[in-house]
């Protein structure tokens, strides 16, 4: 049983991030490696591709009111592609420490983030369930 409705979309991101990290410690183990090319994982594109996709409705459910419901497909995957334009090393590699190393940072934070948004969400259907076993 799922907390709520976002919480799918919450571990799926999570799991985008895990395997973020590891394309970035690929890219950072190759920084030796002559014509190694920065590899990036994509999902943000798959998210534009959902929006633009018939199943994002909009549901009125009162004339005052309108009701977004998202029911996102588990299709959307994350796509590993070869970064462009990245000014290369005399040995054709074009990865750049400073630039992972950044990326990286900037993954650890995005997965904390999903993690505490995880936690919140599954408190707050704890403290639900337990509020109704009350009554």
């Amino acid at each position: 049983m799922q907390a709520s409705n976002v919480s799918s979309l919450l571990f799926q991101r999570l799991s985008h991030t895990a395997e973020r990290q590891k394309v970035i410690t690929g890219n950072i183990a190759n920084i030796n490696t002559p014509n190694y090319k920065t590899k990036e994982l994509v999902f943000e594109n798959e998210l534009k591709l959902a929006k633009t996709n018939s199943d994002l409705k909009l549901n009125v459910t009162h004339h005052n009111h309108i009701k977004i419901q998202a029911e996102m497909n588990n299709k959307s995957t994350s796509t590993l592609v070869e970064v462009q334009n990245l000014q290369e090393q005399n040995d054709g590699n074009n990865v750049s420490m400073d630039q992972q190393i950044s990326e990286m940072s900037k993954n650890r934070t995005e997965f904390h983030a999903i993690q505490s948004a995880i936690k919140k969400d599954s408190r707050f259907f704890k403290s639900m369930i337990e509020s109704s076993a009350k009554n």
